[in-house]
């Protein structure tokens, strides 16, 4: 193990563990919104205490989001400092956006999103609540727009130190596949967060708990889903067009295509092999005749380019691409089955009273967590060896000064860290969702008459009866 391979560890470690809470409160926060624009127009307090209830778990989660990613600005300058040197005249632009854009409007409204009930008016609750749902899309916005650049860089002009310059700041920001990740990652984020509320509520209906509310958000999840996974199966399908274009090596990583076949013959489905690249082939290969070819090329004898098309040093590691591609379209048809059936059984009148259907839920709670970290993976280390695809070579971006023990001891101490960290906070998670939708209890009363601010982060061991001025903390 050298410095480039444990910086390379380490990123991707602070990255998996970083971007599970930001597609989750992306998702949430929308989520928030809706639930409360539905308490102002129909009064029925359960949509009140749906939004409470899922509040206390946005907070949480928004907190452990922000601390994981502090961590990763950091590792451009200790341990990707030729990357900054080289690009960081068009990288640093585009997150110093995310933070006058994106951060100041969270920071703005999220004190009052979270704190602010009954003691600013509803409207102006309802628009902190909208403007920090505003801001995780925004925030998203120029992430995806700074990642896909250095997936498909356009627009810059290159100094003969081999330093990017801005040329043209639209052509940047709005990259070839920019359009197609951005709106294929909000969905990724929509979808996993419905996915957790309909497997929260399965939960709920099969242990016979706050069947009010597991019905109600049963319902929505379906209903959501039914629109948000087909969508993504239509943007993936125009995302894969996008990438056989301009990053047609990836494709070929993950189809494990090694080399082309005979004309007319067409690329064929890889459903399962073990990717040799010694042999540059697959071993153990099951595979659909032309399958391939209609998928990535929407006819039945289309061609892709092959990994053979380029020198060894030229793909990226095959396996992995290849399994994470598969664990995502594999959760992704799952997914897309089960939202069928509990559409079809919601139709039927018979959503609540299929177990199966409510196991299925619970058991694919997780799996848009699951999607998200196997499509990050397709997509980071599909463009190897590069880091700026075709441009600038991983190798050649890291700190050359880097000594093989401190990364190793700051990997460890981050590893350390997270788990303690995140390990208390989803464990406080799954204790507030055990606790599960509780009536909103009455703002406390202080000694003066004056109302306090509430306490969004509360399990609330007591019951709303309890909850009198004097028995509150």
């Amino acid at each position: 193990m050298d410095a480039l391979l444990l910086s390379r560890i380490q990123f991707g470690f602070v990255i998996s563990c970083h971007i599970v809470f930001p597609a989750f409160t992306i998702g949430l926060a929308s989520w928030l919104a809706f639930l409360e624009w539905r308490w102002l127009r129909t009064r029925d307090a359960l949509w009140r205490d749906l939004y409470f209830f899922w509040l206390k778990i946005f907070a949480v989660s928004f907190g452990m989001g922000v601390v994981s990613g502090i961590v990763m600005s950091f590792q451009f300058g200790t341990n990707w400092s030729v990357l900054s040197e080289k690009a960081g005249n068009i990288l640093g632009p585009l997150l110093s956006y995310e933070v006058l854009t994106a951060f100041f409007l969270e920071a703005t409204f999220l004190g009052v999103m979270l704190f602010g009930y009954k003691r600013v008016p509803e409207k102006l609750h309802f628009l902190a609540t909208c403007m920090v749902a505003l801001g995780t899309l925004i925030s998203t916005f120029w992430i995806i727009s700074a990642n896909s650049w250095m997936q498909t860089p356009q627009g810059y002009t290159l100094t003969a130190q081999g330093v990017f310059e801005p040329a043209d700041w639209w052509a940047i920001v709005f990259n070839p596949s920019f359009p197609y990740r951005l709106a294929h990652m909000v969905l990724a984020a929509f979808i996993t967060t419905c996915f957790v509320i309909g497997g929260v509520s399965a939960g709920y209906l099969r242990r016979g708990q706050h069947v009010a509310a597991a019905r109600r958000m049963l319902v929505l999840a379906v209903a959501f889903a039914g629109i948000a996974v087909p969508l993504q199966v239509f943007v993936g399908d125009l995302h894969g067009l996008n990438a056989r274009e301009h990053q047609p090596t990836k494709v070929a990583a993950m189809e494990a295509h090694w080399r082309a076949g005979e004309p007319g013959e067409g690329v064929p489905l890889v459903l399962f092999a073990v990717p040799n690249p010694a042999a540059e082939r697959n071993d153990y290969e099951v595979a659909i005749p032309r399958v391939g070819s209609l998928i990535l090329t929407h006819t039945l004898d289309g061609e892709i380019q092959p990994l053979t098309a380029v020198p060894p040093d030229q793909r990226p590691p095959v396996a992995p691409v290849f399994y994470a591609f598969r664990v995502m379209v594999g959760l992704g048809i799952a997914m897309l089955l089960l939202t069928l059936a509990s559409a079809w059984l919601w139709w039927r009148r018979r959503l609540f009273e299929s177990r199966w259907i409510l196991d299925g839920w619970r058991a694919m709670t997780l799996a848009g967590f699951a999607c998200i970290l196997a499509g990050w993976y397709v997509v980071e280390i599909g463009r190897q060896p590069y880091v700026i695809y075709g441009l600038l070579r991983t190798a050649d971006a890291v700190t050359p000064t880097l000594a093989v023990g401190s990364v190793l001891t700051s990997l460890l101490v981050f590893a350390a860290v997270y788990f303690t960290v995140f390990g208390a906070g989803i464990w406080y998670l799954l204790k507030l969702i055990r606790k599960g939708p509780q009536p909103h209890e009455p703002m406390p009363q202080s000694d003066s008459g004056e109302r306090t601010p509430a306490r969004p982060l509360s399990v609330g061991n007591r019951t709303p009866d309890d909850a009198t001025p004097e028995a509150a903390p």
